[in-house]
């Protein structure tokens, strides 16, 4: 099957990559992470996955859109709740770009991350995929997540240690915070 894969980092897509390709997809990777702050590490994230895309001949559709401000005015009423909005913001984008670039499918490296709500992601990519008619292509990838990151590691990949999003980043700090005594 043609499929795109969004990508939200190198980290994460390393064993998606892996997998898909070894069940014979003729893949895709495709770029678009408007929650990423600050642009430093919109930056990181996407140069190490381009980087890696070279490596491995893996083609990227960049949708290269540093849209902090956007995503926060979409956020800001309802934080506690910003990741629906986030994956539905990233897999529509996905969809449509899968849809008008002739890929037969889409899936999403979120579906890696132990973290992520797996759920929601599921429900989020059928729903975008009825909407551009597209098929969603489903896998847990989760079991595979550890063996990624150490792969991303001996790799020299550039390892973030949060989701992204400005509010995530805090959600980190304020972790750290609770544990020093």
């Amino acid at each position: 099957m043609k499929l795109l894969l969004h990508s939200c980092c190198a980290p994460c897509s390393v064993m998606c990559i892996e997998s898909l390709r070894g069940e014979g997809h003729d893949l895709s990777a495709f770029w678009y992470n408007p929650n990423i702050h600050p642009f430093t590490e919109y930056r990181s994230r996407r140069n190490c996955l381009t980087e890696y895309a070279k490596t491995i001949d893996l083609p990227v559709i960049l949708k290269d859109e540093y849209a902090l401000r956007p995503f926060v005015r979409a956020v800001a009423a309802d934080i506690a709740n910003r990741c629906g909005y986030c994956y539905a913001e990233r897999l529509s984008k996905a969809a449509a770009a899968a849809k008008e670039n002739g890929f037969e499918g889409f899936t999403t490296s979120l579906l890696i991350s132990p973290y992520q709500d797996h759920d929601k992601i599921i429900e989020t990519g059928k729903r975008c995929a009825d909407a551009f008619e597209i098929e969603f292509v489903y896998r847990d990838f989760r079991p595979l997540f550890r063996e990624g990151q150490d792969k991303a590691r001996e790799l020299g990949f550039y390892m973030q240690k949060y989701c992204g999003c400005v509010f995530s980043e805090e959600e980190r700090y304020l972790k750290e915070k609770k544990r020093i005594p």
